[in-house]
């Protein structure tokens, strides 16, 4: 394995991390803290899912065009469902939905996420260039303790988010402002 390489699979490892980092946040603010998210945050959550799996599909299956491809995707997609939660709360006086984090609420924080990861994007592709592969060149996937680790995590976080999801809105659509689990009356 060339050291380009085993640089950018292991930045797309911390990437598949970082996903996983953002979902753990908000499960503590859902879990711990009793705030229950609305839904465009669940869509923001599956947005950064689709961001992660792109991530996972770099260091399992090995880089691929389309795998930055679905991680871009899921990184616009999520911009503009954050875009159109932070539109909903620029009204003066509106003191916007959920709680803070270091001053701004989470739909902030995943437009600055999502714009983030498109960043970090660009700067995988540059240091894939530098490494002087080819853009045609497929790498090997990665395995190991390490691959194992991350991809369990982020599986667990996955179903997590699908029971939680399911135990908050039912089969049918979520409340707008939820304030308890539909499922658990």
């Amino acid at each position: 394995m060339s050291r380009g390489r085993s640089s950018v699979a292991i930045l797309n490892m911390l990437g598949v991390l970082g996903i996983s980092f953002v979902l753990t946040v908000a499960f503590y603010y859902q879990l711990a803290l009793g705030e229950l998210p609305c839904p465009l945050c669940l869509l923001q959550r599956a947005g950064f899912i689709a961001i992660g799996i792109g991530f996972l599909f770099n260091v399992r299956i090995g880089e691929r065009a389309s795998h930055y491809a679905m991680i871009l995707v899921g990184s616009l997609v999520t911009g503009f469902i954050s875009i159109r939660q932070v539109s909903l709360h620029l009204a003066p006086g509106d003191p916007g939905y959920g709680s803070t984090l270091f001053g701004l609420h989470f739909y902030t924080w995943a437009l600055i996420a999502a714009v983030g990861v498109v960043c970090y994007v660009a700067l995988l592709f540059v240091l894939k260039d530098v490494s002087g592969k080819r853009d045609d060149a497929r790498d090997a996937p990665m395995n190991g303790q390490a691959s194992n680790a991350v991809f369990a995590i982020f599986a667990l976080l996955i179903a997590a988010n699908l029971v939680s999801t399911v135990l908050e809105c039912g089969a049918g659509q979520c409340d707008d402002n939820p304030v308890r689990y539909l499922m658990l009356k």
